[in-house]
């Protein structure tokens, strides 16, 4: 299984969720719920973090979590542990609760953490559990309503501050702003994080590789496929001048050869590289796969498609 990739240093600020293995429910009543985040208060208290936002959905759970002490992994491992031990106790079963490793995307606040914190609040809504997030009672939300007050492990100030110092001010343009969400697609930002592990600004990603990745990128990626996504990328009319030029003006791999390189050197998704190529979703799909069959059978091809990658290699 590929390991996700971990970023850990002091201060640092992540989104972390975690599923239930093959999507089953991890909470089955609200005294599940209440006994983890008793585990996730624990936690806190053992390790040092901050969570400012969390969402216990029925099969699933979202956190924004900072880490002044840089110990997300002896954290996360205590919490999932913990709630894990009494879960199957409880309930009689035994094996995994959670399905693989939890996933952690680190997060550059000043600029993400206001619509991070909607997107996580917002979970009941899009699953339609609720039709309002303050009708949900196992999430954040009501303490950034000021319903109640916040335990210590819990956070709301930094974020509401983001709306103004006056707190009642504050409060009010965090309801608004989440409010204004509902119906609307979460970021692509967003989404696309998971598959780098970063939620940041390009100047935030570079330093981030910079600082901690530094000499890690470009190692294989079997097990962290996460640093692919990580690598300076070229653009696709780079790839496809590179890919004419081998083959031949008029050769018939030149636009599946480039695609199938442009899908693994880029974070281009299938619609992307489709609309530069001119192609639908599936005759993407379908172009990479006769690429790729292709340079199975043919030596000479597959030389090609090594040449294409070094030259971009050096390029980046």
């Amino acid at each position: 299984m590929a390991r996700p990739l971990r970023i850990e240093y002091p201060g640092a600020f992540y989104h972390i969720f975690s599923r239930g293995d093959q999507k089953q429910p991890i909470f089955f009543a609200d005294d599940d719920r209440c006994y983890f985040l008793h585990c996730l208060r624990k936690a806190c208290e053992k390790f040092g973090a901050v969570v400012h936002v969390y969402c216990l959905m029925p099969n699933h759970f979202h956190m924004i979590l900072e880490t002044p002490f840089g110990n997300l992994s002896r954290m996360l491992h205590f919490l999932v542990t913990k709630y894990t031990v009494y879960f199957n106790k409880k309930h009689k079963r035994q094996g995994h609760l959670f399905q693989g490793r939890y996933r952690s995307v680190l997060v550059e606040v000043v600029s993400y953490a206001k619509e991070l914190s909607r997107y996580v609040h917002l979970n009941p809504v899009r699953s339609r559990i609720v039709d309002r997030p303050e009708r949900f009672e196992w999430s954040s939300y009501g303490y950034y309503l000021g319903s109640a007050r916040p335990e210590k492990w819990l956070e709301t100030a930094s974020i509401l501050r983001m709306f103004g110092e006056d707190a009642a001010a504050s409060q009010r343009a965090y309801v608004e702003f989440v409010i204004q969400g509902i119906g609307e697609e979460p970021p692509d930002s967003i989404r696309d994080s998971v598959r780098t592990g970063i939620l940041g600004s390009e100047e935030f990603i570079k330093r981030i590789k910079r600082t901690y990745l530094e000499g890690e990128v470009d190692k294989p990626d079997r097990d962290r496929p996460q640093l692919r996504k990580l690598r300076d990328k070229p653009d696709l009319p780079c790839i496809l001048s590179l890919a004419d030029r081998s083959l031949g003006p008029g050769n018939r791999w030149v636009v599946p050869i480039a695609i199938l390189v442009a899908y693994s050197r880029t974070v281009a998704k299938l619609k992307d590289i489709g609309e530069f190529f001119s192609l639908s979703v599936s005759g993407v799909s379908n172009a990479r796969s006769r690429a790729r069959e292709a340079i199975r059978t043919s030596p000479a091809l597959a030389r090609i498609v090594q040449e294409i990658e070094r030259e971009l290699a050096e390029k980046g």
